[in-house]
């Protein structure tokens, strides 16, 4: 009930929330044998599920942001003792004037745009630059959405889903614009949807994590169509009607396991 939403809708399912959570852990860790480790549940932060938005991680640094909403800054404490525990660098946005949150972060795996939207700034994403100097930084203006991943994200080691609003693909022309490199892209009807992981697993190859059939027929069909993909549908209804999304609920970290 408490946690942020741009719009106000029904509330969320708490017990339904939790089975698609699990689910989504059960994913990870379970099919895909990745090392998942859980922060422990504050009820004090009613958005802390979504853990993306506090730490950018980049190879062994790991930038802790300070988040748009200031009633989610505490949320970077349990967030600095999960990354310390990995023996990660870690470096602190401590600057007043800075905001950003990871959900306006997208990593190609060449170069970094950041979505100067309600929630991240232009301080913020210098900072971003500061942190991981060896990639290009571009910054891409986010104005009918919460953040940039909420219509766009890596779907393929070069390739951008995007979703087919006009927003998004006026922001995906500007990401084209400033980047030396072509990206492919998989245009799908739903924004929302457009918010995919995508995992390169030894073992399994390419890994794809897209939202249910169930809650976007249409651009799943789309996703349907990477034949080079390990695709795994899943469903965060609960989660987002308050603007959740499936990059949200984790930070991946390329480390081998101890």
């Amino acid at each position: 009930r408490q946690a942020l939403r741009s719009v106000a809708g029904p509330e969320v399912d708490f017990a339904r929330a939790e089975r698609e959570y699990q689910l989504y852990v059960g994913v990870l860790r379970g099919k895909l044998g990745l090392q998942v480790l859980e922060l422990p549940a504050d009820e004090s932060l009613p958005d802390c599920v979504f853990v993306e938005d506090v730490a950018v991680v980049c190879e062994e640094t790991a930038l802790l942001t300070r988040p748009g909403a200031p009633s989610r800054r505490k949320e970077v404490e349990a967030m600095k003792r999960a990354l310390e525990s990995l023996n990660l660098n870690i470096v602190e946005m401590v600057d007043e004037n800075a905001t950003l949150d990871g959900g306006d972060v997208l990593f190609t795996g060449r170069e970094f745009f950041v979505g100067l939207s309600r929630r991240t700034n232009q301080r913020g994403a210098e900072i971003l630059a500061d942190t991981f100097k060896d990639y290009a930084v571009s910054t891409v203006p986010v104005h009918d959405s919460l953040h940039l991943k909420s219509f766009c994200s890596m779907a393929g080691p070069n390739l951008i889903a995007i979703g087919s609003s006009e927003a998004a693909q006026k922001a995906l022309k500007t990401m084209q614009q400033m980047s030396d490199h072509r990206y492919d892209k998989l245009t799908v009807p739903d924004d929302a949807a457009a918010n995919c992981i995508y995992l390169n697993i030894p073992s399994k190859g390419h890994v794809l994590l897209h939202r249910a059939p169930e809650e976007y027929p249409e651009s799943a069909k789309v996703f349907e169509k990477l034949k080079d993909h390990m695709l795994i549908p899943i469903a965060i209804t609960e989660l987002a009607k308050v603007d959740g999304s499936l990059t949200c609920c984790s930070v991946l970290i390329n480390k081998a396991s101890e």
